[in-house]
């Protein structure tokens, strides 16, 4: 009996020490081992530029970016939540903009979890992101709510709304032309998009899917008020083919397989 209790006691004495020394590690790691991370998770479109502290706290520029290196960024900063650690997992306390509370992140060797996080970003990293709306200098402001989001392995899952608010554009002089809706939900491991319209002269309606690589494929049409067709229409088509009567249709990145098609899109 007292042979058990003395292994038992080794044991959990070594537990200890490993946590401890787990512990000391993520303690001294420098706060750049998260842009590496995110740099990899990512292709390089998310960045964590100014990376101070170490991966226990710490701050920097949370940025997207594009092929060319041009990038759009908010304050970030981060605290980990040690009682996890025991658990084998990651949890961190998220600030974005030093404005609002934080929101939770978990990282773990399956994968990566977030809840609850809402912030803002300019509409030019829509340019950023999508490499062919950058042509339009894209202008209002993105409004992100994430309910959640989740990747575990190669399975995405995501209730997430992003806002175009006052959309407008440095090439008209029609401003608002909107505001615009980009939903996410989780199908069959991917994410699927739906965009509608909420208000505005430009209607803008159509889906998309994300597979958690490469960009964003997002098909729409584009329907403009008979009063503004003659300004919009060098604005649209710098990125979509006229169909005719104020129509248009656009694809933005990976095509989707016929959504181009007469039949392929919902008409707003």
């Amino acid at each position: 009996m007292k042979r058990g209790r003395t292994w038992r006691g080794i044991i959990a004495g070594t537990c200890v020490v490993l946590g401890a020394g787990v512990l000391f590690l993520i303690a001294l790691a420098p706060a750049t081992l998260l842009d590496v991370g995110l740099r990899h998770a990512t292709e390089g479109r998310l960045r964590l530029a100014q990376a101070r502290g170490t991966l226990w706290s710490g701050d920097g520029v949370l940025e997207v970016r594009d092929e060319t290196g041009h990038a759009v960024g908010k304050d970030l900063s981060w605290s980990l939540q040690t009682h996890a650690l025991w658990r084998g997992r990651l949890d961190f306390a998220v600030a974005i903009d030093h404005a609002g509370e934080a929101f939770p992140v978990r990282l773990s060797m399956r994968g990566i979890e977030l809840s609850g996080a809402d912030f803002s970003l300019p509409a030019s990293a829509l340019g950023v992101a999508m490499p062919q709306m950058a042509a339009l200098g894209p202008r209002g402001e993105l409004v992100f709510h994430i309910a959640k989001f989740s990747r575990v392995g190669e399975a995405l899952s995501a209730d997430a709304v992003v806002t175009w608010k006052d959309a407008s554009s440095a090439v008209t002089a029609v401003a608002p032309l909107g505001s615009y809706e980009l939903r996410f939900n989780s199908v069959a491991g991917a994410l699927s998009a739906t965009l509608r319209t909420l208000n505005g002269p430009l209607r803008l309606d159509g889906h998309g899917s994300w597979r958690g690589s490469g960009a964003l494929g997002l098909s729409a049409t584009a329907r403009v008020d008979a009063r503004y067709r003659s300004q919009l229409t060098p604005l649209l088509s710098l990125i979509a083919v006229e169909r005719g009567d104020g129509d248009f249709v656009l694809q933005l990145g990976p095509p989707l397989g016929g959504a181009l098609s007469p039949g392929g899109l919902k008409e707003p």
